[in-house]
């Protein structure tokens, strides 16, 4: 269905017939769209009602352009005034990867409208790229190492020609058997078209490249959705100072590429590898160490690791994953 607000038009996937029960409001991840959520809607226990939005830039959702100033509050405003369009009350929010940071900015500015959080691999709430250590502090006063620099530009242009061959490393196919999982899923197809959804272009993905004057020579522009989680302008270590505190699970897979503290998406990383030459030894980013010590600070949170699993444990763990959501709903 789509919804439209005084922002812009969303798109929602529902489940047929689930139109009441509690709402638990799913958001995808970078380079997808709501369909990445379409068996776990499907899956959803009685006495719920799933929906799956289409971030601005994917899927079926208007094209509007993002700030990336505001950090992830272009999408998570959209989110908001669809909770209140549709007139949600008590809203459980699951958020993977990119999705994980949008709900999170949503428990941050909105806690009262919050029942649970679902976090799936998600962002660091440091952002992505350009900070080491434990608090999140910036490598470099603009960033450098993270934003849409950081982007391979093959892939980049791939993504745009909606290439759905496998003759590269970096086509689109090839980056989601690789990185978003770590086994053969079925339907492949389907999350890939769901993958070419995605608008390329300075508004959105990746969006506007900045140089630096420090090793690797990129640094966050300012528009579309790599900058929007460039640590310049995307910083969340204060959810512990929000009331109400809802309840928060972490589920992750272990052998994530992306979200890692050895991530194989992260500049800094990847010059340690030798991949990047010319790095004069910035440490990798330690992503899950950073989401651990800000949700620790938070208190009601609970992490679980699936071993033998990759960024997307509702594609490649959905009996489990979905497990360990009901539970999760249930007690909240």
């Amino acid at each position: 269905m789509k919804i439209t607000t005084p922002r812009l038009t969303q798109h929602v996937l529902t489940a047929e017939g689930r139109t009441t029960g509690e709402p638990v409001l799913f958001v995808h991840g970078n380079v997808s769209s709501s369909a990445f959520w379409r068996d776990s809607l499907a899956a959803l226990p009685a006495g719920y009602r799933p929906l799956a939005a289409d971030l601005r830039g994917f899927g079926e959702s208007d094209p509007a352009p993002v700030d990336a100033t505001r950090g992830l509050r272009d999408y998570s405003d959209d989110l908001i005034e669809l909770v209140e369009a549709l007139d949600l009350e008590g809203v459980h929010l699951v958020g993977w990867s990119l999705g994980g940071g949008v709900v999170l900015q949503v428990l941050r500015d909105r806690p009262a409208a919050v029942r649970s959080v679902t976090l799936v691999n998600p962002i660091s709430p440091y952002g992505f790229g350009g900070t080491e250590g434990p608090d999140g502090r910036l490598t470099h006063p603009d960033g450098a190492g993270a934003g849409a620099g950081a982007a391979n530009p093959d892939f980049v242009a791939r993504l745009q020609a909606g290439d759905m061959s496998e003759e590269s490393p970096t086509s689109p196919r090839n980056v989601l058997r690789s990185a978003y999982v770590k086994h053969p899923i079925p339907d492949e197809d389907f999350y890939l078209r769901s993958m070419l959804t995605t608008r390329v272009g300075e508004a959105h993905y990746p969006g506007d490249a900045a140089t630096s004057g420090s090793w690797p020579g990129v640094a966050p522009g300012k528009t579309g959705v790599l900058n929007a989680i460039a640590p310049t302008h995307f910083r969340l270590d204060d959810l512990h100072e929000i009331g109400p505190r809802p309840p928060i699970l972490w589920i992750r897979g272990a052998d994530d590429v992306i979200v890692s503290d050895t991530s194989l998406f992260d500049l800094a990383h990847l010059g340690a590898l030798g991949v990047v030459p010319g790095s004069p030894g910035t440490p990798a980013q330690p992503m899950v160490t950073q989401t651990r010590a800000v949700l620790a600070r938070y208190g009601a949170y609970r992490e679980v690791v699936l071993d033998d699993c990759g960024h997307s444990p509702h594609l490649e763990r959905p009996e489990e994953f979905r497990r360990l959501l009901a539970e999760h709903l249930g007690e909240a």
